[in-house]
């Protein structure tokens, strides 16, 4: 890895420009001219495009442009000393050391971990000093290349393991420095957009500023380009808060559902560490502090992820498709709902004629089905299909995303494509699933060749997609399209039929009560939910029973954070300690807004009274709403979408009999075998909290 830089990559005190335009291109001709990159245009206008998004001058006079580039054959870097320095957006002024750190599209670990360690060797103040001295090219090389010649050594291993053993294990001065207090836990995840410099300068920074801070213990994980160690599950759960020093999605966020959070760039973490520890354990003591979104999905395995089971891991790419989609449910159904508000129920049957043939300034004069004349035709029209189209991405979102978590990005386009396939095939949801795992499987395989230099750079953007939507689309064509429609044809005509009957309809109704009790958002809820919300496409005015079934979902899942809201709040309060009952004042609104998550704290605590009492109310309300024939437009909302609930008063009839029937169980399970002791625990177990 000595090559990474040679002495005719390096500037010495020679003008490159005035400003850090002339300085990154002088640079990326220099890499061009070294037979490192094949286009130096194409290099400084990948580098130019990060320097965009955010200045990678940082405090110390130290410049890092940087980028993945299609261009570069080979990573490298490019270093120059500049008198004077160039402005490279730090905060205390110019930058006289400038690096250039170019990587392949394709770069592979042991490469991106050279490169990483490079960034943090520019945290050290005898690297720097080293720099500066330098009498000749030669000099900077040896001292560049003793820099990041350990991480060479060690390069098989993912990038992110040294940071996170450094914070794990404090050091012995650091504990005798704490106060006799109980330490507060942090968890930091670092990231930024191309996962080579930035992270692992953060990470190293937080980690630093962590040791140096009195009765904090902070752990790092670093999430880069070369990979990430994923941080044992029961340190998370431990942890009081998390700081996000990210420029781009967290991995797995689930993993820190309902944690206290701080959220910054990832270059704050390098420039203010400190700033951002301290703001970490205010959040851990404020109630009304930013949580990480989540519900059960996060994992409550001890083991790293990498080491989980297969049926965990299984679970948590169902689960990473499921979240990405929510949204488009959520915003789609609203809109539909809203369509229906404005153009009345029967605004299905030519809302897209009525889009495309008229306008605000020609408004429809036929088939005018809404109570508020031609303008709210147009306008229901007009919500109507843009929430048709939103829905209409849910299988293909679910399979891309499902493909993410499996394979990362080069997941995305095969699992969308396989998505799209299976709607084409009529599969469905289940289509959609089996599409998502067939492309990422192909898609974390395929990126497992160890492809030539030349072709690496092509991998992920174009080799990668080509084949992974050629196979996994072309199974689901060929071979498993239609035996899964078939499956769907039959599944969606028996429970439909189901629904169509009194008993059946009931039956149905208690069934899928208890699906969304029985985990308060995990995989049994969204199994419930997702199944109601893709059948939702299928309804007409002839085919209500999607409709009944929705309605049933909603109004169940909405039962267990009401009935916690009423048993700690006003039914028992003493029964529950402080904690709960501020949980129990957020679980009103959650409730309503038909968000399970909300009774989670309850459960986490104390499963076997809360889950089976949930569970039980779940079901009276799902068959409740079954008998009295609810019909729910719009996938999500709870109260919030009363306008789409007919009839409109059965709906919280059901949800009423449900929550208090919950709420009454859990207080008289409270009063069985709860000893004063039991209730001293819970005064000083931790706040367990999830936001709305």
């Amino acid at each position: 890895m000595s090559d990474i830089i040679t002495p005719e990559l390096v500037t010495l005190d020679a003008p490159l420009g005035t400003d850090k335009q002339s300085v990154i291109r002088a640079l990326a001709e220099r890499v061009v001219a070294q037979g490192r990159a094949t286009s130096a245009q194409e290099l400084f206008d990948d580098a130019w495009a990060r320097e965009q998004k955010d200045e990678t001058g940082l405090p110390g006079g130290i410049g890092i442009p940087h980028a993945r580039s299609a261009s570069v054959t080979e990573p490298t870097l490019a270093f120059a000393r500049l008198t004077p320095g160039v402005d490279f957006g730090a905060p205390d002024g110019p930058a006289d050391i400038v690096f250039l750190i170019a990587a392949p599209a394709g770069a592979d670990e042991a490469h991106l971990s050279v490169l990483s360690q490079l960034a943090r060797s520019l945290m050290r103040d005898d690297f720097m000093s080293g720099l500066r001295a330098a009498q000749n090219p030669g000099e900077a090389v040896r001292i560049i290349t003793d820099a990041v010649t350990p991480a060479s050594e060690t390069a098989a291993a993912p990038a992110a393991a040294a940071p996170a053993a450094a914070a794990a294990a404090p050091a012995a001065t650091r504990a005798e420095a704490r106060t006799a207090t109980k330490p507060k836990k942090i968890v930091a995840v670092t990231a930024c957009a191309t996962g080579i410099a930035h992270t692992f300068m953060a990470a190293d920074a937080l980690t630093a500023a962590g040791a140096e801070a009195d009765g904090v213990e902070l752990v790092v994980e670093p999430q880069g380009s070369s990979g990430y160690k994923a941080l044992p599950q029961s340190v998370i759960d431990e942890a009081d808060a998390v700081i996000f020093a990210v420029d781009v999605d967290v991995r797995e966020p689930q993993r820190f559902a309902g944690k206290p959070v701080v959220r910054s760039g990832v270059k704050r973490g390098i420039e203010q560490p400190k700033q951002l520890i301290a703001e970490a354990v205010a959040a851990s003591d404020n109630p009304n502090a930013a949580r990480v979104q989540g519900g059960a999905a996060a994992s409550v395995s001890d083991a790293p992820v990498a080491q989980q089971s297969v049926g965990r891991r299984i679970q948590r790419w169902l689960l990473t498709g499921v979240s990405y989609m929510i949204p488009f449910v959520a915003g789609g159904g609203l809109l539909i709902a809203l369509g229906f508000l404005l153009g009345g129920y029967q605004v299905t049957q030519n809302a897209a004629n009525v889009i495309i043939q008229n306008s605000l300034w020609d408004l429809p004069t036929e088939d005018i089905t809404s109570s508020f004349g031609p303008l709210g035709q147009y306008l229901g029209s007009v919500a109507f299909m843009i929430g048709a189209t939103s829905m209409g991405f849910l299988v293909a979102v679910l399979a891309g995303f499902i493909a993410y978590a499996i394979a990362d990005r080069p997941g995305i386009a095969p699992g969308f494509v396989a998505g799209a396939v299976a709607v084409l095939m009529n599969a469905g949801f289940i289509g959609g699933i089996i599409g998502g795992l067939l492309a990422g499987f192909i898609a974390w395989w395929l990126g497992r060749f160890n492809a030539p230099r030349w072709l690496r750079g092509l991998m992920p953007v174009v080799i990668v997609p080509f084949l992974g939507s050629i196979f996994a689309s072309g199974l689901m064509i060929l071979f498993l399209g239609r035996p899964i429609a078939a499956l769907m044809a039959a599944l969606t005509d028996g429970l439909t039929s189901l629904a169509s009957s009194g008993a059946g309809a009931i039956i149905l109704g208690v069934i899928l009560g208890l699906m969304m009790c029985f985990d308060l958002g995990g995989p049994v809820n969204k199994v419930a939910y997702v199944f109601a919300t893709t059948g939702l496409a299928a309804a007409t005015t002839t085919n209500t029973a999607p409709y009944l079934i929705m309605a049933a979902v909603m109004a169940a899942g909405m039962v267990p954070p009401l009935a916690m809201a009423l048993a700690s709040t006003i039914l028992a309060r003493g029964k529950f300690t402080p904690v709960e009952r501020e949980n129990g004042a957020a679980a009103w609104l959650l409730g309503a807004s038909f968000i399970s998550e909300g009774a989670i704290p309850f459960a986490a605590a104390d499963p076997l009274r809360v889950i089976p009492a949930s569970m039980v109310g779940g079901a009276i309300t799902g068959g409740l709403s079954m008998l009295i024939g609810v019909q729910s437009y719009a996938p999500h909302g709870g109260i919030f979408v009363l306008f789409a609930i007919n009839p409109v008063w059965g709906f919280p009839l059901a949800i009423i009999a449900g929550t208090v029937v919950t709420a009454l169980i859990v207080v008289a399970l409270k009063g069985i075998g709860r000893s004063t002791k039991d209730v001293a625990a819970a005064e000083a177990a931790p706040a367990v909290t999830v936001a709305a």
